[in-house]
This record gives C-alpha cells, structure tokens and sequence, in this order.
C-alpha cells in the first residue's frame, strides 16, 4: 500500500493519525530535514514499530526516495537501537551506578560502519530510541546532534515522525486483528492463565487447591483480632 492507501485504511477515530502521516513524511511538514532523512527515519521507525506489513510497506516507499546503502542503514540503526535501546535502558533505571562501570560486552560495530551520512545515522538512532523508550540514548544522540549543530526543529521533526509512525503501526494492527465477540469461547481462553484458544485446559497444571488459598495479610489479622 502507498502513503494514500494507508491513510484511508485508517479509521475515523485515528482521523488525526491520517493528517499527521500526510504531513510528516514531506520536507514541508518535516522542517530541517531533507527527503533522504525523512524516509530513512520512517522506515527504522516503521521497524521499530514491529508491524510487519506497515513496516513492509513503508519499506517499498522509501526505496523511490533512498538509495540501497541508504535503506541498509535505516534497517541497521533500527536493527542496532532494538539492543542498545533495552541495555542502556536498564542502565537508566537501574538504582546501581555499579553497572555504568561494566564493560557491556556486545558488539556494535555497525554503529561506526553503517555506509550512510553520520548525522544521518545518529538522527534515525534518534527516532528509534524513542519508540523504544530509552532516555539515556535519547539524550545521548540529542547532545551528539546538537554538538555537531544540527537543529532543535530537525530532531523535533525525527521525532514527530517517529511518533507518528508508531501510532499508525499500532492503530493498524489493532484494525487488522480479528475481532472478537463478547462472552467468547476464545476470549474466555485468555483469561485462564495457561490457556490458548482452541486448546482444551489442562487443570493438572493448577496448584492444589489448598495451596491456592491466599493467606491473610499478618498485620491486617492482628489488627482484626484486637478490633475484636
């Protein structure tokens, strides 16, 4: 599907998703950044996203706008973002500053050998990283870019389309799923642990009953008896 056949696939709830994807993915809607870098930050972003099918055809888009070794390095940064965005992640959130002094043992050679324009690269890293959540490489690739004078309405307009591309992928996949009626024999099977739709439940995987029982809090038994 193109661009246009997205947007009208899109239903009437998602009405500003279509807007923003006919805007974001122009030079004029995407201040600072040229058409090469405008794609390359969609397609990673549509990786990121992790709808196969959007991602697909955000794909055969970018390659009218971008060269082979422009698309490897958009599929490299997301590719690449995807680990160090939940390492570094943890590193973030983690209350020991211990870990920030360990070596993190994975390679990512690529970061240094991608076969694109550097600032190029960091601006998809950009992108990448906050669909994935990582602050501590989202403000490490904003410092590197603004060190190297790339402006605030650049990353801004990375940013604007990596967010609007991750909801398309959302609304998208959510719309394409079958839907499923309530009271269901299917919706049901999910809401017993262990079980998957059209799979009988096997009970011999519960605990005994005995053990199932969940025990009065201690403290709310002592106070209960004093009351008493």
């Amino acid at each position: 599907m193109n661009i246009e056949q997205i947007r009208d696939v899109l239903p009437d709830y998602a009405r500003d998703l279509k807007l923003n994807l006919g805007s974001v993915l122009s030079t004029t809607g995407a201040p600072g950044l040229n058409e090469k870098q405008v794609w390359s930050i969609a397609l990673a972003s549509a990786i990121a996203a992790r709808n196969t099918s959007f991602a697909r055809s955000i794909e055969a888009q970018a390659k009218a706008h971008l060269a082979d070794v422009e698309v490897e390095g958009a599929k490299a940064a997301a590719a690449i973002m995807g680990m160090n965005n939940i390492y570094y992640r943890f590193l973030h959130l983690v209350e020991d500053n211990e870990y920030q002094t360990m070596p993190a043992r994975l390679r990512m050679n690529v970061i240094a050998n991608h076969g694109i324009d550097k600032l190029d690269f960091e601006l998809i890293s950009l992108a990448v990283s906050a669909v994935n959540g990582c602050g501590l490489c989202v403000t490490s690739h904003e410092k590197k870019l603004r060190s190297h004078d790339v402006s605030r309405e650049a990353i801004q307009s990375a940013v604007r389309i990596a967010a609007t591309i991750h909801a398309v992928a959302v609304t998208l996949e959510y719309e394409q799923s079958a839907p499923v009626e309530a009271g269901s024999a299917e919706l049901a099977a999910w809401a017993v642990p262990g079980r998957q739709p059209g799979k009988t439940f096997d009970r011999s995987t519960l605990p005994p009953k005995t053990d199932r029982r969940r025990p009065a809090p201690r403290r709310l038994f002592f106070l209960y008896r004093i009351a008493a």
